[in-house]
């Protein structure tokens, strides 16, 4: 796909007036994926439908109609959390083919850290962890190692892969939360394979913040790519961390761990859970899954853009175009359902944008073929809006 064909598709940052200042990355901060890598693969990992038989396990999520991010630590239990979820944690050795100044060719490894999802061996870990590998090992808390796995599915609009072990039974899946609901100030940890070395470290801390977008690199800086509406921490998220982790005071997994910054202390960077619900959901229902979209060109309004552009809302998500593009593609799913340019997205069924994520995030806890009731704020009115949702096409 070309490259401004796919920039239509996604519902990310549009370039509006001082929309750069409101998101970009402020004082030269270096942000780096947190992986370990010998060589940095940059391959074509070829991808695609693994043919993995339907999954009989559900996703294990909070379900006892309480809400696990009220919870706080109190004294011993982020020992007894940390036991719990660390063996849930899992360490992700790949091999890549890397080409040295001559031109040789040579076997390089990473190491990453992903989490089991399902007893029967769905894993979620970072896109940039498995990227350019030609094979992928999974080694358990206890040491246990899988070698037969294989990428079953990756989010072509963020930095999450899925793989999954062959053959697994029995693994400690970990229990799903609702980062929806975060909230600044609150207690977290973060579990990972720290430096590539030292298996399910874990740190403490709290969440520093909601919403961030940043630009990341590898430790050489390059494979660059921005994420956006990332949950920063300062507990401490070291190289090795990617794919890992970020739990609640009940044990909860909020976020996974993806990127730090190496010129500011404390300051690590969490993709929320919830957006990855949908296509695990659609995991285990048929084996293989497909990102889900609506299909906007959007901008996340903060109190600047509401200013810069007189909205009436200093949240939700702004429906935004140009000369070179339209804020709904064509035959999308948005405009299958009548969105309209300049339309500003406040909730998805009844979810606040903004408050508990971004637009994009919010439709990926959806799976294709679920229909969403969009709250639109049109011309100065508030309307409602059902969008079928599709499967995000490359």
């Amino acid at each position: 796909m070309k490259e401004e064909e796919k920039k239509n598709t996604t519902e990310a940052s549009a370039p509006v007036k001082k929309e750069s200042e409101a998101h970009a990355n402020h004082n030269g901060l270096a942000i780096v994926l947190s992986s370990i890598a010998i060589a940095f693969g940059c391959g074509g990992l070829a991808l695609g439908w693994m043919g993995y038989e339907k999954s009989n396990t559900p996703i294990t999520f909070l379900n006892n109609g309480n809400d696990g991010n009220s919870a706080n630590f109190v004294e011993g239990s982020i020992a007894d959390i940390a036991d719990k979820v660390s063996k849930s944690v899992v360490s992700i050795i790949t091999s890549t083919k890397a080409t040295n100044f001559f031109g040789q060719s040579y076997d390089a490894s990473a190491a990453g850290t992903g989490i089991i999802a399902t007893s029967d061996g769905y894993v979620i870990t970072n896109k940039h962890v498995i990227n350019g590998a030609n094979k992928v090992t999974v080694v358990l808390d206890d040491g246990t190692t899988y070698e037969d796995v294989e990428v079953v599915a990756t989010d072509p609009l963020n930095d999450v892969a899925f793989l999954k072990i062959k053959d697994a039974t029995d693994l400690p899946a970990a229990t799903l939360g609702d980062s929806k609901t975060i909230s600044v100030g609150q207690q977290v940890i973060a579990i990972g394979n720290a430096l590539g070395e030292y298996q399910n470290t874990v740190t403490s801390g709290i969440i520093s913040g909601t919403g961030r977008s940043v630009t990341a690199s590898d430790g050489s800086g390059y494979n660059a790519e921005t994420l956006t509406d990332m949950i920063q921490t300062d507990a401490a998220i070291n190289s090795g961390n990617s794919g890992g982790p970020l739990v609640n005071a009940a044990g909860e997994v909020i976020g996974i761990n993806t990127a730090t910054s190496t010129s500011a202390e404390n300051m690590g960077f969490a993709i929320p859970i919830s957006s990855v619900k949908g296509m695990l959901s659609q995991l285990i229902e048929t084996g293989k899954a497909k990102r889900t979209y609506l299909g906007v060109y959007s901008v996340e309004i903060t109190p600047e853009i509401a200013k810069a552009y007189n909205l009436p809302v200093e949240t939700g998500s702004y429906l935004y175009s140009s000369s070179n593009y339209s804020a709904v593609v064509k035959d999308s799913p948005a405009a299958k359902a009548g969105l309209k340019d300049k339309d500003i997205v406040t909730k998805v069924n009844g979810v606040e944008v903004g408050a508990a994520g971004s637009l994009a995030n919010l439709i990926g806890e959806y799976k294709p073929g679920d229909t969403v009731q969009l709250t639109v704020v049109r011309e100065g009115d508030e309307i409602a809006v059902n969008v079928t949702l599709e499967g995000y096409q490359e």
